[in-house]
């Protein structure tokens, strides 16, 4: 009837709009200049509206073979950048190996290649559909989308997912970059700083054992134990005894002209 044909239309319309919408939240969020956590969020939010599941977990790349939980729209705090997965490992793994998706309607556990891990609920849901996130033909991180009960994917749903996880892994793998920089960056300070307290340090036990004609040892001790009593850093009491062996000098240096 005319009424049937309409209102297939009008459904052919509003998916085609929702489609619209999530695809131009989409350019947005890869247009912008969130930070990593922000966008992770975002694909979290998005993946949901799309699938209206009950779980959506997001993993990333780390080094050469392991993926790590970064984003969760159920609450995970202590697995968060703690719990791992390695490349082939389970029904993610699978997915970042073979940078495929994979739909499971029901039973979702009994599947070969899964792997369950006691933390996460979602690993008992029924449903599960897991997709890649690749930028320049390598699979950077996983999108998972769980559903306490069975629930048969649609052709849109998984399609949809899966134009995410192409279109951000560009700003993913820039935004990973990123952070990698930063954290060398910051590795790199630290060793700076490292190296400048034990100069100090070596610097201060030698005016130490010169002073007091102590060996090596002790004037470490004495240091050790008198930073322990002040509780300040070693390194600020050797820029002290440094500091005061220079002060000395110049008085007697004064003294001497």
């Amino acid at each position: 009837t005319m009424e049937a044909v309409e209102s297939v239309l009008d459904e052919a319309m509003a998916q085609e709009m929702f489609t619209s919408s999530v695809l131009h939240r989409i350019s947005g969020i890869v247009s912008s200049q969130l930070m990593l956590d922000q966008m992770l969020g975002e694909i979290v939010g998005l993946a949901a509206q799309v699938t209206g599941c009950d779980a959506c977990l997001v993993y990333l790349v780390e080094g050469e073979s392991e993926f790590v939980l970064r984003a969760s729209l159920v609450p995970h705090a202590s697995d968060i950048g703690n719990l791992r997965i390695k490349i082939g490992e389970g029904v993610t793994g699978w997915v970042a190996e073979h940078q495929s998706p994979v739909a499971l309607s029901s039973h979702a556990a009994g599947d070969p290649r899964s792997k369950i891990f006691p933390t996460l609920v979602e690993d008992t849901y029924e449903a599960f559909l897991s997709v890649p996130v690749v930028n320049r033909g390598r699979a950077i991180g996983v999108v998972n989308i769980h559903h306490r009960e069975a629930h048969e994917h649609t052709p849109q749903e998984i399609s949809i997912l899966s134009f995410i996880g192409e279109q951000m892994g560009g700003a993913i793998a820039k935004s990973l970059l990123e952070e990698e920089n930063a954290r060398l960056a910051e590795e790199t300070a630290e060793m700076k700083r490292q190296l400048e307290m034990r100069k100090s340090v070596e610097r201060a036990k030698g005016i130490l054992q010169r002073r007091h004609n102590m060996t090596e040892e002790e004037a470490y001790l004495r240091m050790r134990n008198e930073s322990r009593r002040l509780r300040r850093p070693m390194k600020d009491l050797a820029d002290a005894i440094i500091l005061s062996e220079e002060l000395t000098r110049k008085e007697n240096g004064a003294s001497l002209a």
